[in-house]
């Protein structure tokens, strides 16, 4: 169970790591390629536009070829599109590699953690998906490092290297034990799913946080740029941020547990439609980075309650786990995309407060809604 938690924790470190590298460096590509903030949005929205493309074939792969296949399969194009984006030198080579990147992303996460969970016992379930959750933070808290690092030694350099960790986890992966083949399901029997109240709910909360990240990704470090951040002190950012948000999630995990899903969400909701609030308003940098943290803690809470109460009730309506880890892509990936583009394209026809406050007013109706049903928690 160790080496599998391990092998999994390394593949959705790498994804992460990739995916949150481009932050950093998206002003440089914006200028690069004389890009708006919309163009800036597309590059951004790219990888989750590919993830969300990816979702349901990810989960249908899993649950046919298996896990393990699945899994190598999603790290080797991750790695091979990784190359390819490092020595790209138009916007259109580099929108088309992350946009394959994602699919391979989805790939990769679907099996991953479906092969996770399938070999983890329910009243630890939380805890790990917390524990997975965090080594992803820790791959979001290093992306911006290889970024940087990118921006000082060269592209091609940092991150060909990275890419060359995929495929040595490829290679590990092939080395497990496969699990057990899971029986198969008619994708009629996702879609039904779709009806319950919980499932929904789990579905939401994975959205939003998607929703805000992505927004987050594209405005900030512009705005940041503006205030006097270089691409390091973003990437520095951006690393202080994940270490608390992969420090937060195995407790979330724990609590959740003990107490139920429902109450670390409201708590967690509240604090994000708090801080996003804020966002907009800061002219100094040093309190634009200091709301970027709470935002950023608050939002990555979301992902452990939510992931675990899919989870949960895929377990209780019979659902295989590989079709459930692919609603959650399908429910990330357009969040993403959506926060990135729309809110880039969003800030450019009015300026940076809309979208913010908009996401803001999103997390306020969801906890009413939660506070509603906290008798059911």
């Amino acid at each position: 169970m160790r080496r599998l938690l391990l092998l999994v924790g390394g593949t959705v470190f790498v994804d992460t790591m990739f995916f949150v590298a481009l932050t950093p460096l998206l002003p440089d590509y914006a200028e690069e390629f004389d890009l708006s903030k919309a163009g800036a949005g597309v590059l951004a929205a790219a990888y989750p536009a590919g993830a969300f493309l990816a979702g349901i074939p990810s989960g249908v792969a899993a649950a046919r070829f298996g896990p393990r296949p699945t899994t190598i399969a999603g790290l080797v194009v991750i790695a091979v599109t990784t190359f390819i984006f490092a020595t790209g030198d138009s916007i259109l080579v580099l929108d088309l590699s992350r946009f394959v990147q994602g699919a391979g992303s989805a790939l990769a996460w679907t099996a991953g953690l479906t092969w996770l969970i399938s070999e983890t016992p329910a009243d630890r379930r939380g805890q790990t998906i917390g524990t997975a959750m965090a080594t992803a933070i820790v791959g979001a808290l290093f992306g911006p490092v290889l970024g940087g690092v990118a921006s000082v030694v060269g592209k091609a350099e940092a991150f060909g290297a990275a890419g060359l960790l995929a495929l040595g986890l490829a290679a590990w992966a092939a080395t497990m034990h496969a699990p057990r083949p899971a029986t198969r399901q008619p994708l009629r029997v996702l879609a039904g799913a779709l009806r319950h109240r919980r499932i929904v709910l789990g579905v939401w909360f994975v959205a939003l946080p998607a929703l805000f990240f992505g927004t987050l990704s594209v405005l900030a470090p512009l705005r940041l740029e503006e205030l006097g951040f270089s691409a390091v002190a973003i990437g520095t950012l951006w690393l202080g941020t994940a270490a608390l948000e992969a420090a937060a999630n195995p407790a979330v995990g724990r609590i959740s547990d003990r107490i139920g899903r429902l109450a670390p969400m409201r708590a967690c909701v509240l604090a994000g439609s708090i801080f996003t609030a804020l966002l907009p308003w800061p002219n100094r940098a040093a309190f634009l980075a200091a709301l970027v943290v709470l935002a950023g803690v608050s939002f990555g809470s979301f992902w452990t309650p939510a992931m675990s109460l899919l989870t949960d009730q895929a377990e209780h309506l019979g659902l295989e786990y590989a079709y459930m880890f692919a609603l959650i892509n399908i429910a990330w990936a357009p969040g993403q995309a959506l926060g990135a583009a729309g809110s880039g394209a969003l800030a450019e026809a009015t300026s940076d407060a809309l979208p913010y406050l908009l996401l803001s007013g999103a997390c306020l109706i969801t906890f009413a809604v939660l506070w509603r049903s906290r008798s059911s928690s």
